[in-house]
């Protein structure tokens, strides 16, 4: 299992588990990558980030095309370093863009044919750090800082943690386990390692 995506709605602890799983494998003498999006340091990425802290309406085909771009960009080489032996721990993935993009009119079955066409490399597993809306509104303004448009949405984000939940049940594009995100974080951890088969510490 090299290839991993963690997965959530906003506030789920994608960033703090990915960061902890690439410090536990290279502690542990292995290869790891951690690829995150959306991808800041590059146009679309940049892109996607002034847009969501701004007002312009976009349609949800095209946000879909700039999501899903922002991250195919990268797949060439994320097969290379798989072949190299590297694991690659992804702070989102395709699958984020199926629930945030799918709830907004985007068709599961073009999303995947999309994938299908353009070669979009599928993890080993999708992790999905489950959280309610509530906590990840109560999380993000714990945070301090500026909140964007899909944070502050209660409603869009009940409808992304069903969508979510939906991609889990069915195992959409890979296999998914589904990890309680509302324990501590060292807690979250065990799970996470305990689902990918790592040894304790």
């Amino acid at each position: 299992m090299k290839f991993v995506a963690i997965e959530g709605i906003d506030g789920a602890g994608g960033e703090t588990q990915s960061k902890r799983l690439v410090a536990y494998l290279r502690k542990r003498g292995f290869r790891a990558k951690r690829i995150v999006y959306p991808d800041e340091k590059r146009p679309v990425g940049r892109f996607i980030h002034e847009w969501l802290h701004s007002k312009t309406r976009l349609e949800p085909v095209l946000l879909f095309l700039l999501y899903a771009g922002d991250m195919l960009k990268d797949a060439e080489r994320i097969r290379k370093w798989l072949k190299e032996g590297y694991w690659i721990i992804a702070d989102r993935w395709f699958c984020s863009t199926l629930a945030y993009q799918g709830v907004q009119g985007i068709s599961l079955n073009q999303a995947l044919e999309f994938a299908r066409v353009f070669r979009m490399p599928k993890p080993d597993i999708n992790l999905l750090l489950r959280i309610s809306p509530e906590e990840s509104i109560r999380r993000k303004l714990g945070e301090n800082k500026e909140l964007d448009r899909n944070e502050t949405n209660k409603e869009l984000l009940k409808r992304v943690s069903k969508q979510y939940d939906m991609l889990a049940r069915k195992q959409v594009f890979g296999k998914w386990r589904v990890i309680d995100g509302e324990r501590s974080k060292e807690e979250v951890f065990e799970q996470i390692r305990k689902a990918l088969g790592l040894p304790g510490p």
